[in-house]
């Protein structure tokens, strides 16, 4: 088989693991458009419970996602998983059973206290060859941005006929029949990948937050979701006071997702082929500005509510698509295992945030007063993101390599660094790896591998 394409275990391993990822996902996000609706019969609700809990799960994923990953790779990769997973399956089975918006809350943090995140994408690296890694996660990344739109669709269904308990009863079993893909369809790893793809290390982490482009990305994805968690506190009961029924709000997110999705298409070609990258950026973080001005200055109005959430979603959707691509350009070689984790703990944490945020402000005072936040918090991202410089277009590889001393690594990667399209090479003698950033288009792999001594 060509090296050019995914063999039949690297397609088993991306099919089924984004699989499992885009059921974990989909019971984290079906609740965000109906819990401020039908959240109001739980007992001791109140719009600061109800912003806690939409966002419960962001708080306990941020604190473990990465210490999850750590000890998958000291126990192992699956054994983690099936462990989160049924964590997960666990609080999704209490918030089912809950009566309280406590015991509602609980059931999220729960949820998210199952952080498999960083296991499942390390086990995804175990189970790929070096060169078609980023295609496995390509696939994976794919079924996540598709499982949040499938998500918003399928959450105000589902709740329109069982209630918010039949979400949470979907997500037990989602959470269960994950578990059967990891322990019947998903390949046992031989290998494991090169931990500085995939595992985050906390002396990396010390030195990534120092880094001012790197910082304006995780910043950028904690307020994007911060906006994101915080607008759904408000927006489902408002849609049903501007006369649109709880039961009918999927006919609205229904062509609001695929027009932002068809929408979203003309500015990944301008940002890439155009190599218009900041400004499509700042556009985008302009255009969610833009959509809460908007919400603000006509929340009483149902056709302009729509308008302003396709012109959030076109920007949400760019936005999700670009960063994580970013990070891993602008990210050392060696450590963009760490950078993805801080990255995606950002994220979670900026949906703890919002909720908390959302359910403050909706507690006490109009809620106009949200859609002015998240105006606000867009503008302040708008300043943070004008300094970002666009990296260089690269691709991030790394390959066996066998040093004796840390003489022989700094000569081996000054080879290296020496050779075509080679952008950066660190050699990691405690790994026997050399990480390379190189420019595709001019990297020759059997180059890299005569000098490493690989052909």
């Amino acid at each position: 088989m060509s090296n050019d394409s995914l063999n039949p275990t690297e397609k088993r391993a991306a099919i089924s693991l984004a699989g499992v990822f885009a059921f974990r996902m989909l019971g984290l996000f079906m609740l965000m458009p109906v819990l401020a609706v039908y959240g109001q019969s739980l007992q001791d609700v109140s719009p600061l419970w109800i912003g806690l809990a939409i966002g419960a799960y962001g708080l306990t994923q941020a604190v473990l996602q990465i210490p999850m990953g750590w000890l998958s790779d000291k126990f192992g990769r699956k054994p983690i998983i099936i462990g989160g997973l049924l964590v997960f399956a666990l609080g999704s089975v209490i918030a089912a059973l809950a009566d309280s918006i406590y015991w509602v809350t609980f059931g999220r943090a729960l949820q998210g206290m199952g952080a498999i995140a960083s296991a499942l994408l390390a086990l995804a690296a175990d189970l790929s060859r070096d060169e078609q890694r980023p295609k496995v996660m390509a696939v994976i990344g794919m079924c996540i941005g598709m499982s949040f739109a499938v998500a918003m669709l399928l959450g105000p269904m589902i709740a329109a006929s069982f209630g918010i308990e039949g979400i949470f009863w979907l997500t037990a079993v989602l959470a269960i029949v994950g578990i059967a893909i990891i322990t019947f369809m998903v390949p046992n790893a031989v290998n494991k990948a090169p931990k500085g793809d995939t595992i985050a290390s906390f002396a990396d982490i010390r030195r990534l937050v120092q880094n001012p482009q790197l910082l304006r990305l995780d910043l950028g994805v904690l307020l994007l979701h911060l906006t994101l968690t915080t607008i759904f506190v408000a927006l489902p009961g408002q849609l049903i006071r501007d006369g649109l029924a709880a039961d009918r709000h999927w006919q609205l997110y229904i062509p609001v997702f695929l027009l932002a999705f068809i929408l979203m298409a003309p500015m990944m070609i301008v940002a890439i082929r155009k190599q218009k990258e900041k400004q499509t950026f700042l556009l985008s973080i302009a255009m969610l500005v833009v959509s809460s001005v908007t919400l603000y200055c006509f929340v009483d109005s149902l056709w302009v509510i729509t308008g302003a959430m396709l012109v959030y979603f076109i920007a949400f959707n760019f936005l999700e698509a670009t960063m994580p691509a970013l990070v891993s350009r602008i990210a050392p070689a060696n450590q963009k295992g760490s950078a993805m984790g801080v990255f995606s703990s950002g994220q979670f944490l900026g949906a703890f945030i919002g909720g908390a945020l959302g359910g403050i402000l909706a507690q006490n005072f109009a809620v106009d007063t949200i859609f002015a936040a998240t105006a606000i918090i867009g503008v302040i991202w708008f300043v943070i993101a004008w300094g970002m410089q666009v990296p260089p277009k690269s691709k991030a590889i790394s390959l066996v390599s066998a040093v004796e001393n840390e003489q022989q690594a700094t000569e081996l990667a000054d080879q290296l660094v020496s050779l075509p399209g080679v952008l950066e090479a660190t050699v990691v003698r405690d790994e026997n790896r050399s990480y390379l950033k190189v420019d595709d288009k001019i990297f020759d792999l059997k180059q890299a591998k005569q000098v490493l001594g690989l052909s």
